[in-house]
């Protein structure tokens, strides 16, 4: 994927974008947007071809983007293809942009279901990093042609797939850089929008000029020579890009942020390389994982989360890492490595046979100990010697020779193994660090008796039917929990004394198990060191009945800063005072809250949640919105992100109008408001309900017919996005747009709306 034209400008400590620089489209997303809206009727293909590196899918984005305004096409979605790739995985990508929800779609029915949604539509599909014409025939017939213009967008390294691909448009040629866009592009990953000091401005430019115009050179060497600000530093690296062909360029300058990157930064991005292609990364799911692999070493434990973010953004800094998607906080949402880069990363570890000497998380080894251990990563050839040679390590030649013992970082996916080979390999393998099974359902037998081998898990996730906590309680060193019901089956999950045991549990997340407190163990409600899990941080997903929801429930994580519970009444009429008390927050350090109710409830609990004072991030579900709740959360000082979805209000009279009335409430803090399935008619606000907000979100809030005209007052907002809503909600919204730009004289506001 080339992605080399995106500069990320962060702070070294935080994760929020100050801006993304493009240089050098203008010209050529003007040619390709008239390719992709004039012409002929019919369906036709254009490509965009150039080598890796060279900005393809940057402009393919830019282009893909303009679309999100100009409504000429019906129907957008992108898909990274890659040179090997799933034909389902692909169907069902482009399937979720198109018609959303994939639910009770077969994936032998994908295809079909595909062609029948685009059928009288004009649609446009980008299909990105385009290996061979096969990939095209594959798709091709779920792409209808009924002559409206609609249009396939691709891009490719190949210039003979390009021509091969050819409806009516010849392929597009991205050229290079011409040396003023390369130097405004390195001035702007350098100096971050500052002007570039006169003593290096001669060398400056020499180097962007010997990067040859290729984007992704320019990009990561800005990383390289960002803290080297001294002309000689600066004329060696200039002298040194010289002396490269463009060929070879790209790995020489990939091999040079490598060597100067800081040495627990290394394993991280190698670890990275061992990912399939054009792997999207969780940032959440990411981090875990190098802590325990223990990447992040000589940090306070305390602090391990924002250790592992100062990792991403040095290597986002340094370009070898590319932000694809980000959470409307602006934190990083979706991560990846750049084609060239992962190819870096694999050539690496083929050189040192997969092996790394560096001094890994070992029990038994002395803290100040400079003796090295051998860490190696399992990757697919390692696999295949493993079966071959029925799992005996001293047998596998690539382990020939070999004294040292040998810690092992789990090859990313586990799901072309079959069990047998799974459980042989954790049998001789007990140093494994990571463990994902969620590709696998596993019975508890089986996963059960695995899991005794492995005692040195920190993260470990599971797919299964049944759960107790009794069966991972000598995995001491857990730091990840994540546990997934196999069906939809009923199954409550109880507590046991086991679970106090997992002291280091830092990350604790249990889907669709009814969660509850065993009663018939009276210890657990003791005030006691050993019923506490002093490190967790994040719990959640789990289903748990009112009636736990006890002070000597919430003592037990003193450092929670993550909840997220989906709350089970009995019955809707059985919430006694006593339930009601029990959700009292106040003492807890959260950062972010979700409640999720199985019932919209409105007898007393509505009024009785009381939020912790420090919240920042709150989102309620399928509750009934009262006035003495919108006060409590009106409290919250620091509240920036607010999500109400499938919220309910009493009609006010038989006219059945509901109405969400803020006018006297103030939302000092609130940047973000998210409206999904919010059934109310009428919205009043007063231009200070929401001071300082920046973005509102209204989805599926079909009943909604006006934005309360306050928001014109709003000096800070920058965005209303509409999905699903009247279009009476959306000339409402483009008013506001017109009255902001009349009072502040220039377009500062978006408005993006897909209406009924």
């Amino acid at each position: 994927m080339e992605k080399g034209l995106t500069g990320e400008r962060t702070n070294a400590h935080a994760t929020t974008s100050i801006a993304e620089e493009v240089v050098g489209f203008e010209d050529d997303a003007h040619s390709i947007i008239q390719q992709l809206t004039g012409g002929t009727k019919e369906l036709d293909v254009v490509s965009i071809v150039g080598m890796p590196g060279l900005g393809k899918t940057t402009l393919a984005r830019k282009v893909f983007n303009h679309f999100i305004d100009n409504r000429h096409f019906d129907v957008r979605s992108w898909c990274s293809i890659s040179k090997e790739y799933s034909l389902m995985k692909v169907f069902s990508e482009i399937l979720k942009q198109v018609i959303g929800n994939l639910d009770n779609i077969k994936d032998e029915d994908m295809p079909n279901t595909l062609r029948k949604s685009l059928m009288r539509k004009r649609y446009l599909i980008v299909l990105d990093d385009v290996w061979e014409v096969k990939a095209w025939e594959d798709f091709r017939l779920s792409f209808p042609q009924d002559e409206n213009g609609s249009r396939i967008l691709v891009t490719t390294r190949n210039e003979e797939v390009g021509w091969q691909l050819k409806h009516h448009s010849n392929p597009y040629s991205l050229r290079f850089l011409t040396g003023d866009e390369s130097w405004e592009l390195l001035q702007k990953k350098v100096f971050q929008g500052e002007i570039c000091p006169p003593e290096l401005l001669r060398e400056g430019q020499r180097v962007a000029k010997n990067c040859k115009g290729l984007p992704l050179v320019i990009v990561l060497i800005a990383g390289t020579i960002t803290e080297k600000r001294q002309a000689s530093l600066w004329l060696e690296v200039a002298n040194d890009l010289s002396s490269h062909a463009l060929e070879e360029q790209s790995m020489k300058i990939i091999e040079s942020s490598y060597d100067n990157l800081e040495d627990h930064l290394k394993p991280i991005l190698l670890y990275m390389g061992l990912f399939p292609e054009d792997h999207k990364f969780p940032v959440s799911d990411l981090l875990k994982l190098w802590m325990a692999e223990n990447f992040v070493q000589d940090m306070d434990t305390e602090n391990m989360e924002e250790a592992s973010k100062i990792c991403l953004n040095d290597l986002v800094n340094r370009s070898l890492v590319v932000v694809t998607k980000r959470r409307s906080n602006g934190e990083f949402k979706y991560c990846t490595v750049h084609d060239l880069v992962r190819e870096f990363c694999l050539r690496k570890l083929t050189k040192e046979k997969f092996m790394q000497l560096i001094v890994p998380y070992n029990p038994y080894q002395p803290l100040d100990s400079k003796e090295p251990q051998l860490c190696m990563y399992i990757h697919d050839d390692l696999v295949k010697q493993l079966v071959q040679y029925e799992y005996s390590l001293d047998r596998i030649p690539t382990l020939a020779g070999c004294q040292r013992c040998v810690e092992f970082i789990a090859h990313p996916t586990f799901c072309p193994w079959y069990h047998i080979s799974l459980f042989s390999l954790l049998d001789n393998f007990r140093l494994i660090r990571v463990l994902n099974l969620l590709d696998i359902y596993s019975e508890i037998s089986s996963w059960d008796t695995a899991m005794q081998a492995v005692t040195h898990l920190r993260y470990l996730a599971i797919r299964t039917k049944e759960f107790d906590f009794q069966r991972v309680s000598h995995l001491l060193d857990l730091q990840t929990l994540r546990v997934v019901r196999k069906d939809s089956s009923k199954h409550i999950l109880k507590t046991s004394p086991a679970i106090w045991k997992l002291h280091k549990l830092r990350h604790l997340d249990i889907q669709d198990f009814s969660f509850t407190w065993e009663d018939k163990d009276r210890v657990i409600f003791e005030e006691s060191s050993e019923t506490v899990l002093p490190n967790l941080k994040t719990f959640g997903k789990c289903w748990i009945y009112l009636a736990d929801m006890t002070p000597e429930f919430w003592w037990r994580f003193p450092n929670i800063e993550q909840l997220n519970l989906h709350f089970v009444e009995p019955t809707y009429y059985s919430i006694n005072v006593k339930e009601v008390d029990s959700l009292n927050l106040e003492q807890l350090p959260l950062q972010s809250l979700e409640l999720r109710f199985s019932t919209y409830i409105s007898i007393g609990l509505s009024g009785c949640v009381i939020f912790p004072s420090n919240l920042k991030n709150l989102s309620l579900h399928s509750i009934f919105l009262t006035e003495k709740f919108v006060s409590n959360i009106a409290r919250l000082q620091n509240l920036e992100k607010l999500k109400l979805n499938r919220i309910y209000f009493r009609p006010k009279d038989r006219g059945y109008r509901r109405c969400w009335d803020v006018s006297n409430f103030k939302f000092q803090a609130l940047k973000i408001l998210k409206l999904h399935f919010v059934t109310m008619t009428e919205w009043c606000s007063s231009d200070i309900s929401f001071p300082v907000l920046e973005k509102l979100v209204i989805d599926n809030c079909w009943r909604l017919q006006d934005i309360p005209s306050s928001f014109v007052d709003i000096p800070t907002l920058k965005l209303i996005k509409l999905g699903y809503c009247s279009k009476s909600l959306q000339d409402s919204a483009l008013n506001i747009k017109k009255e902001v730009e009349e009072i502040r004289g220039c377009d500062s506001l978006q408005v993006d709306a897909l209406y009924r």
